[in-house]
């Protein structure tokens, strides 16, 4: 499973010609994402048949959210998922870099309907820790991680296996420095088969979609 992440229409229409299967949406991709406009996710939904997973994510400051900040991204999903959204991606902790879980269960409890990403906020954290945790959730579907920040994705694969071992019914799904260059070795040494790409598809910016098709085609080869 291939998700590239789409800041615009264009980025949206060429993951879908590249042949990937799920777009991640979000604004800000300098600021790691945040929460796409309302048009902007109408649009793309209407214009892709592959699912689309929204980013929730008010600001860029850190992953710690104040109630009303909560209560901002609580509305956020109500519309991702009137609007047609496949899911969202969200992520919230504590001043001491644990998941919050008061404010994950009031997220989650607004999620009804739709798969949910926990994001990369996991790095930030002890990530295997936190996988025994989330694993507790069953309408957490997904958990993007490149492993911890304390090395690149490709020197975390015992880690990342770690993290598979305890992740039960949640998908982990590798990103954070995942390139065409390296995608191969870090799917075999991990055993994973679920990537996600941002910068390494893009070209000015923009997606490409013949960049997409490569990462695609090699996935293939490995099946």
């Amino acid at each position: 499973m291939i998700e590239i992440i789409a800041t615009t229409i264009d980025d949206a229409t060429q993951i879908q010609a590249g042949g990937a299967n799920r777009i991640e949406l979000i604004s800000a991709l300098s600021e790691g994402g945040l929460t796409p406009s309302y048009g902007l996710i109408q649009e793309v939904i209407s214009r892709v048949s592959i699912p689309v997973n929204v980013m929730i994510r008010p600001h860029s400051k850190s992953f710690i959210y104040t109630d009303d900040e909560i209560e901002l991204m609580k509305r956020d999903i109500a519309i991702a998922r009137d609007l047609g959204a496949n899911g969202v991606v969200l992520g919230v902790l504590t001043q001491t870099n644990v998941i919050d879980e008061r404010k994950l269960e009031s997220l989650l409890a607004s999620c009804q309907g739709l798969e949910v990403t926990f994001h990369r906020a996991i790095d930030e954290t002890d990530v295997v820790a936190s996988v025994k945790k989330l694993a507790e959730y069953k309408e957490i579907t997904t958990i993007l991680t490149s492993g911890g920040l304390a090395a690149p994705i490709q020197e975390n694969s015992e880690i990342i296996k770690e993290m598979m071992a305890y992740s039960r019914h949640i998908n982990i799904l590798l990103g954070g420095g995942m390139t065409s260059q390296n995608l191969s070795a870090v799917l075999k040494q991990t055993g994973a088969g679920h990537v996600h790409f941002g910068s390494s598809v893009r070209v000015d910016d923009a997606v490409d979609k013949d960049k997409v098709a490569a990462l695609v085609n090699e996935m293939k080869k490995m099946l």
